[in-house]
């Protein structure tokens, strides 16, 4: 049972014992006459009858009543005296009993020791409720406030939350106790950013290793499709050679496809790449493109103006890699490459001149895993402009995809921004 139940409990029943004191004994403010002033009246009416004086001078005189046991009345008058709860003594003369002193007005004595009786009852009452208030108060917060802590904290353990630390006090009986969970909760913490470190690394290895494979491997595919074209265009046409040249061609999609399954698998978690934009100049974009040439012909149009642009070379690479072989895997279309110079960066312009994607699909073609419609019968695993889009904002640029519609002609275009320094 939770402490407040229990001091709550404890409470209604010292409260209730108070009420059941409260309606017995009521409160009655009055004059509280002892035994010993009617001990010493006694006395004097005694005294007063040895030497016969009046009966009804000494009633008068202690304000009380004389009874007579010769008295006809005696047993009526004693009853009545004994239902309005008077003060009663044994009259004696020579130590025989002859009557009884009656006091009225002693009735109030009862209810005035059954006042103060109540009072201290009361008392007793209130300071056993402060006194068990006060030790439930202690027993939590030395007992049962450290596990309730505890309780918390292992919840947030549970959930993966390992910066929560656990308040604790060597003074405090379980300050040893927190403390070793304190200690397991930093250790957990190391382990799991070891963990996670270790697993960065390999994703980002993954994710390298293969962007690096697909190139040469497509270096590979175009040599082998020139090689093709040249021997079949001969007068005399060496089958062995275009066989070898197929099988090679074979070969390469096989490893393609294997790389295209690695790349996919690394680009699960490929959030955790890190994008580390530097001052580079603006003429490496030139570079990177003219490596991209074996996807299929890339038309650049005029000059980039040399300027110092924030980019992360590698995942620049991956961009364009990723736009221009789209282009080339939907479109099969001449890629237009040009550059404009703006105020705060430079823009890259890259088109083909393919069918373009639908107007409703393109607000979702840089979403994660989105292919469009067009993409049905080819492979691929919809990260590609997912992922270039997020290299491009954490590089401080920007992406953008639409249609080419106008002069009857059709394409896609993806326009780059990267920021001047």
């Amino acid at each position: 049972m939770k402490i407040r139940y229990i001091a709550v409990s404890y409470t209604v029943f010292l409260l209730g014992i108070m009420a059941v004191i409260y309606m017995v004994c009521q409160r009655e403010s009055t004059v509280s006459i002892d035994m010993v002033h009617y001990n010493a009246q006694l006395k004097q009416i005694e005294t007063g009858l040895s030497k016969a004086e009046e009966k009804e001078e000494l009633e008068n005189r202690f304000d009380c009543e004389i009874l007579y046991l010769t008295d006809q009345d005696y047993g009526i008058r004693l009853n009545e005296s004994l239902k309005a709860q008077a003060v009663i003594l044994d009259l004696k003369d020579q130590e025989e009993i002859v009557g009884k002193a009656v006091w009225r007005e002693g009735e109030n004595l009862y209810k005035n020791l059954s006042y103060h009786l109540m009072i201290k009852l009361e008392i007793l009452c209130g300071v056993m409720l402060l006194a068990g208030l006060a030790f439930c108060f202690l027993f939590y917060v030395h007992f049962m406030a450290p596990f309730r802590r505890l309780q918390r904290f292992s919840g947030e353990i549970a959930k993966g939350n390992f910066d929560m630390p656990l308040p604790m006090n060597r003074n405090n009986f379980f300050g040893a106790f927190t403390e070793s969970f304190d200690l397991l909760r930093e250790e957990l913490k190391r382990a799991k950013e070891s963990e996670y470190q270790a697993n960065r690394s390999k994703k980002e290895l993954m994710a390298e290793l293969s962007h690096d494979i697909k190139t040469p491997l497509s270096t590979i595919k175009a040599t082998c499709e020139v090689l093709l074209l040249k021997e079949e265009n001969r007068d005399i046409r060496n089958g062995d050679i275009i066989e070898k040249i197929n099988i090679i061609a074979a070969k390469a999609d096989v490893m393609d496809a294997l790389v295209e399954n690695l790349f996919q698998a690394a680009m699960e978690e490929l959030e955790v790449l890190k994008v580390e934009p530097s001052e580079e100049s603006s003429l490496q974009i030139r570079q990177i493109l003219d490596e991209l040439r074996f996807y299929s012909s890339i038309k650049m149009e005029g000059e980039i103006a040399e300027c110092l642009v924030y980019m992360d070379k590698l995942r620049l690479s991956q961009v364009l890699d990723n736009v221009v072989s789209n282009s080339n895997k939907y479109a099969g279309t001449e890629i237009q490459v040009s550059f404009v110079e703006e105020a705060e960066g430079i823009l890259i312009r890259l088109r083909d001149y393919g069918k373009g994607m639908p107007e409703e699909e393109l607000s979702r073609v840089t979403k994660k895993y989105y292919r469009g419609s067009n993409t049905k019968g080819k492979t691929g695993s919809g990260l590609g402009l997912y992922l270039a889009n997020m290299f491009m904002e954490r590089m401080h640029g920007g992406m953008e995809c639409g249609n080419v519609n106008g002069n009857g002609e059709t394409g896609f275009l993806v326009v780059l921004f990267l920021k001047k320094v």
